[in-house]
């Protein structure tokens, strides 16, 4: 998660000077690069995932290649604000799926906890970027149809987990949502090239490349599907909320952007939203023993 905040702020300057589908495309190519590298180093060959190709490959073309170009178009007809408060709705998406298809177990307390973190996100947002809901109902359709993109991916992805390792199934997602983005991330390159769009490149957008396809396009989609294989889609895509809180604080330590009180206490909501998430994943006899713990302190 501090990965991804942390993408926010080094790719705030690369986007404005390269096209967005085509920086994308530019990043998930870096980052396919960089994960079939690791699967050769790691497991000795770069293998397909027996028995699951299509499963991988589709669920890579929903959860990266649709969800990367359904957002960027998205967000030209409606503000930034709204768009990351309805990508915020990731988690909740996915705990709804999770339930729905029995993927995993949400509880009352995991719907309470998704739905308190949430509110949180809303204030984090509605103080720094403000909100303006409405403003496009085909943009604001296009945000929540990618954001249930993501939920799509991590939600049927688990099953797959069970069969094949986190990195073999990161990887060849990966690879097919690159392929699956990079006509039109090409096309928007060309375009930017032959108009002298691409005049301002230098070392600031290269490092930023570097930063957004090696740790935040591919480091941390395979921690993060590890972790959908050790603790489930719901508990793992609802630490997602702590990302516009992380990415605040990023921008005040690194680009000394204010903060604004009510963001802390949006911060400290979301955080409680999570704590809520996390105890009713804990089975019941853990409960117990935390409960035990905490009277022997």
């Amino acid at each position: 998660m501090v990965f991804w905040a942390g993408n926010f702020i080094v790719v705030k300057g690369a986007i404005g000077i390269l096209p967005p589908i085509g920086f994308t495309f530019l990043r998930y190519a870096l980052a396919a690069v960089t994960l079939l590298t690791l699967l050769r180093l790691r497991e000795g060959a770069i293998r397909l995932p027996h028995g699951d190709v299509v499963r991988i490959m589709g669920l890579g073309v929903v959860g990266f290649g649709c969800y990367q170009i359904l957002w960027p178009v998205a967000l030209q007809t409606i503000p930034a604000g709204d768009s990351a408060l309805l990508i915020a709705t990731t988690p909740v998406i996915t705990a709804l799926l999770a339930m729905a298809t029995g993927a995993d177990t949400p509880n009352m307390v995991k719907l309470l906890g998704a739905f308190v973190s949430f509110a949180g996100v809303a204030l984090v947002i509605a103080a720094g970027q403000g909100l303006a809901l409405g403003t496009s109902l085909v943009g604001d359709g296009l945000t929540l149809l990618a954001a249930a993109c993501w939920a799509i991916y991590t939600v049927f992805g688990a099953a797959i987990l069970r069969r094949h390792s986190s990195l073999v199934t990161t990887t060849w997602a990966i690879v097919a949502g690159t392929l699956f983005i990079a006509p039109l991330g090409i096309a928007q390159l060309v375009t930017a090239g032959a108009s002298g769009g691409l005049a301002d490149l230098g070392p600031p957008v290269f490092l930023a490349i570097l930063y957004s396809g090696t740790l935040a396009a591919g480091f941390a989609n395979v921690v993060v599907f590890h972790g959908v294989k050790l603790l489930g889609p719901t508990r793992v895509n609802a630490l997602q909320f702590l990302v516009p809180a992380l990415a605040v604080a990023m921008a005040a330590i690194f680009l000394a952007e204010p903060v604004r009180p009510i963001q802390l206490v949006g911060g400290a909501i979301i955080l409680a939203g999570v704590a809520l998430l996390r105890r009713g994943s804990l089975p019941r006899g853990r409960r117990v023993v935390r409960a035990l713990g905490s009277v022997g302190r």
